[in-house]
């Protein structure tokens, strides 16, 4: 089957209503260690139809080439942001809502900047972003839960959430997700590889279950890293 490569179509007809237009992607969601990562891109109606040549979902690059294109898509867009979710928090509230959470601290950053889009494109068929936030205000309440904002800075209310488009393979089909999606990649990839590791292997599989992850949890235990609401293979 032939890759899918990535258009402007959607962000184009969108941008016919709205000023700013967003693309959002998410990484690290079935990791077993590590946080859960949004990338956030946006195009305007003054951005360059051509975007970066290579542009593809972040699966289908090599680690290199994805670095290759952070600075090239940085250039391209009128703005980005990626943002996370830490274990603990996703722990706290599930990986939906922490996906809620890291997507809007995410455009809370380029609020701050006056680049709040009109409306966002989000890969899949669940719009996490969308639902009401009292379910994440109400389990971060609880005893034992990590602060709202954790350490990755302030998520924007529920008044403050644009709409949403949904694109089945959006981050391979649509240039803004795609760029998204690189962008979120390579920092998360980047936070795993600096973790001090004792024996998880991060470097090479980035917290998620590969082989050596699965012996190092059989011979160290969990960390702090790590999603103790899921069910980790290799322990006991």
């Amino acid at each position: 089957m032939a890759r899918l490569c990535p258009d402007r179509e959607l962000e184009t007809s969108l941008l016919e209503d709205h000023e700013l237009v967003g693309g959002l992607d998410e990484v690290g969601r079935g990791a077993l260690a590590g946080p859960v990562t949004v990338g956030l891109a946006i195009v305007s109606r003054s951005t360059a139809d051509a975007f970066p040549e290579g542009l593809a979902d972040s699966k289908m690059l090599s680690p290199a080439r994805r670095e290759a294109l952070v600075a090239p898509c940085a250039a391209w867009l009128a703005d980005h942001a990626i943002a996370h979710a830490s274990p603990a928090e996703i722990d706290a509230l599930g990986i939906a809502a922490a996906l809620r959470l890291a997507g809007r601290r995410a455009l809370a950053q380029v609020r701050q900047r006056g680049h709040l889009p009109g409306i966002i494109i989000l890969d899949g068929t669940a719009n996490w972003l969308a639902q009401p936030a009292g379910d994440l205000l109400t389990a971060l309440d609880q005893p034992g839960a990590p602060a709202p904002t954790g350490d990755y800075g302030p998520a924007i209310p529920d008044d403050d959430v644009p709409g949403v488009v949904m694109r089945v393979k959006a981050d391979a089909g649509c240039a803004v997700v795609a760029a998204a999606s690189v962008l979120a990649k390579v920092e998360r990839d980047a936070i795993m590889s600096a973790l001090a590791d004792p024996g998880y292997g991060w470097a090479s599989n980035k917290g998620y279950g590969s082989a050596a992850h699965q012996a190092g949890l059989a011979e160290l235990g969990a960390c702090e890293q790590h999603r103790r609401s899921w069910r980790l293979p290799g322990l006991r």
